[in-house]
């Protein structure tokens, strides 16, 4: 086991037992979570799940229901979740790529393989790495690490990466060091967001935090990824 390899178990083991298991990603079918990972763009999960539960009040979280909405309607449903009208845009995009191209069998489409349905949600106006590897590794359990910003901060900080990483080589670091199981990086990336919500914020609240004992600079990656 590589040193990088070694740190990432033991950070993830300490948070995991600061944290315990976080049982991610809040959603009861693959459909909720493929429409909360494009609704959380640039907003907090508060907003997205009122905007879930509008379209679950509606009786509208399902392919069919969502493709044959309204635009205008399916936009004031998700109004919550901030940017309604470019995320419903963005939601139409992915529905239509999934009715059109998959029969409209979202099963179907998140069981093609990884590297060929990442290439597929990168291709739909509106979806970007971030929300495309949620997608992937939520929805459809499959091995592919979600980058975000805690992500990077949280590495940065520890010096596993240096500030000129981008996403994909932050994303290969983490793929190539730890095992490969789906479960592991379901759990890891939540525990991440823990750690970046409570501790590792913009300016570090370093006290406390499961990490703390680990070699550390809380004066690096003030800046957003």
């Amino acid at each position: 086991m590589s040193q990088t390899s070694q740190t990432l178990m033991e950070m993830y083991q300490a948070a995991l037992t600061r944290f315990g298991h976080l049982k991610w990603w809040p959603g009861e079918t693959r459909i909720e979570i493929c429409v909360g990972a494009i609704l959380t763009q640039n907003t907090n999960w508060t907003n997205v799940e009122k905007a879930l539960a509008n379209l679950k009040a509606a009786g509208k979280l399902n392919l069919p229901a969502l493709a044959a909405m309204d635009m205008n309607d399916l936009a004031e449903m998700i109004r919550p979740a901030g940017y309604f009208n470019v995320k419903a845009k963005r939601l139409r995009n992915f529905i239509r790529h999934v009715m059109e191209h998959h029969g409209g069998d979202l099963d179907a489409f998140l069981a093609m393989a990884t590297s060929t349905l990442r290439e597929e949600l990168l291709s739909i106006n509106g979806i970007g790495r971030e929300t495309a590897d949620s997608i992937m590794l939520y929805a459809g359990g499959k091995c592919t690490f979600v980058v975000d910003t805690y992500t990077f901060r949280i590495l940065l900080r520890h010096r596993l990466i240096d500030t000129d990483y981008d996403y994909e080589m932050i994303k290969e670091l983490l793929e190539s060091n730890l095992p490969s199981d789906a479960e592991l990086f379901n759990d890891f990336h939540a525990q991440f967001v823990s750690i970046g919500k409570s501790y590792c914020k913009p300016v570090a609240r370093c006290e406390g935090c499961p990490l703390e004992h680990l070699p550390h600079d809380p004066n690096r990656g003030r800046d957003e990824f």
